[in-house]
């Protein structure tokens, strides 16, 4: 009953603006709400795109729609011989926000970077124990450990100091978590004694400023006219969160909004016949996977796990989730496009009765249950999140497991996976950067089961030590060599069922301009204009 309602209130709200003379507004029909905006504590995708790409910036960016690095807040950088220091010099003149609940009394310098990330390094930072999801990428990612000090050459140079070198720096800072934040802004949260207000009232130097979040509803913005690539041209923003695809298809084509994310695959072939819409699509860094907690009962046992992966009859599953030609089916935790993929390493077979065998072996009793967390919403990673748990529940009945299937709101999801309150759950990653140890360290490292991102639970020595070792290596060969070994690891463990590398497929209007599909899966809408 609530949907008609939010619709006739948005349409009054943009007809309100296109009457007045403004320039025109930009409708994204989004897939889930986002966490909060202190987009240092996340590292789910909705949020990322919800303040990393609207309200913040970062001392360097990736081109549009690339993978490639370009200067940001940043204008230039040195780094040195040895791998281990890098020198960044700011751009003069970069003003922060402007709101009625700050106004900013000088432009951007070296303390924003020092506040920024010295909270998310620094213990002793006092801004560091005011995250309450804490700083899942610069955790999980061991910054922590590499980072030695930064320091402040003066008010527009900072320089970082690591331990030893590490081949992916530069791209991990073009990643949403090392976004720059007013020190003077936090300042004043601290003095007041709110500063939970960082999460919901966010100052950054981004294209976009926040007016107005309604959770499940709709998150909105206007254009910074200080922003120093120019003000974008789509005045105001709104993301209307619409979790269901079908919903969100039908909004499209009333031109109730004119971007939506993330259609079904099987919607493709009748958008593409509709002469006011167009489809951008590519081969996105993503895979779509069922995490095993290895910290539970039962799942410690590697049998089980490699029970369970038997017992999947995964080209079914991909198939009817994605469609033919949509998905290729997974065999590791990233796509064969990254560095390192170990094209040698093969799937377990789809062999119930092994399966079954393994599981008697292992002593699990007949009828046992393990519950299964997933979405109320598709996305890229999974496009229908009840049918793919119905499909697992078949599969798994077969061999004589009994699925408990939970199906949660995205936000709230992500926060029973990382406490580890689940036994499987279908998940996705989608590459920040281009990079192998993105989708290894974030996911699968010890340092990541500790903070509870490496949703598997899963520590593995071996396999740590070689993604670590890779990390150091700047020599393209000798880094995928190290890779293809961790692989070998993770196939023999079975911490996942790796179940697809998906292509990603977002929908518009044909008279919306300048939008660029990245294969980050981030949405970066400040070049983006309706015609």
């Amino acid at each position: 009953m609530k949907q008609p309602a939010l619709r006739t209130a948005l349409a009054a709200a943009l007809f309100s603006v296109a009457a007045s003379g403004a320039a025109k507004p930009l409708v994204v029909c989004t897939e889930a709400s986002p966490e909060g905006f202190d987009v240092a504590q996340t590292t789910v995708g909705t949020t990322i795109d919800a303040a990393g790409y609207t309200v913040f910036d970062r001392l360097v960016d990736f081109s549009p729609g690339t993978t490639n690095i370009e200067p940001s807040l940043a204008e230039r950088w040195e780094i040195s011989d040895d791998g281990k220091q890098y020198t960044f010099h700011l751009r003069p003149g970069v003003k922060f926000q402007t709101t009625d609940y700050f106004k900013p009394s000088r432009t951007l310098n070296a303390d924003d970077v020092l506040w920024s990330l010295q909270r998310q390094l620094d213990p002793r930072h006092p801004w560091h124990d005011k995250a309450p999801m804490g700083y899942g990428y610069f955790e999980s990612m061991g910054l922590k450990d590499l980072i030695e000090r930064i320091e402040k050459a003066d008010d527009m140079t900072v320089v970082f100091h690591l331990r030893h070198a590490e081949a992916p720096f530069l791209r991990d800072l073009a990643m949403p978590f090392t976004s720059i934040y007013s020190a003077e802004y936090g300042d004043q949260l601290l003095k007041a004694g709110t500063p939970e207000k960082l999460n919901s009232q966010p100052i950054g130097t981004g294209p976009f400023i926040l007016t107005r979040y309604t959770k499940d509803a709709q998150v909105r913005y206007k254009a910074n006219p200080d922003y120093f690539k120019g003000k974008p041209p789509a005045d105001p923003l709104v993301f209307a969160i619409t979790v269901d695809a079908n919903t969100r298809l039908q909004k499209l084509h009333a031109n109730e909004c004119q971007v939506a994310l993330y259609p079904k695959p099987d919607d493709i072939k009748g958008l593409k016949a509709d002469p006011a819409l167009r489809v951008d699509e590519l081969q996105a860094l993503v895979v779509s996977y069922v995490a095993m907690n290895t910290q539970h009962a039962w799942l410690k046992d590697v049998r089980v796990r490699q029970a369970i992966q038997m017992a999947v009859d995964k080209p079914n599953l991909v198939n009817t989730l994605f469609g033919d030609g949509n998905a290729v089916p997974g065999t590791g935790p990233y796509p064969a496009t990254v560095l390192g993929f170990n094209a040698a390493v093969k799937d377990l077979p789809y062999d119930p009765a092994k399966a079954r065998a393994l599981l008697k072996q292992a002593g699990v009793p007949e009828g046992t249950t393990l519950t299964v967390f997933t979405r109320n919403g598709g996305g890229v990673s999974n496009p229908n999140p009840g049918l793919s748990a119905q499909l697992l529940q078949a599969d798994l009945a077969k061999v004589g497991l009994k699925l408990d299937i939970r199906v949660m709101e995205w936000g709230e999801m992500v926060k029973a996976a990382k406490l580890g309150q689940h036994d499987l759950l279908f998940y996705g990653w989608a590459g920040d950067n281009g990079d192998p140890d993105n989708f290894v360290t974030q996911n699968l490292s010890c340092d990541a089961a500790q903070s509870g991102e490496n949703t598997a639970r899963w520590c593995d020595k071996g396999f740590d030590a070689l993604i670590t070792q890779a990390r150091a290596e700047t020599e393209p060969a000798k880094r995928a060599a190290l890779y293809e070994q961790a692989q070998v690891i993770f196939n023999e463990q079975q911490p996942w069922i790796s179940l697809a590398y998906p292509k990603l497929f977002v929908a518009l209007r044909k008279n919306v301009e300048g939008y660029h599909i990245s294969p980050l899966t981030n949405n970066n809408f400040a070049t983006t204009q309706v015609k």
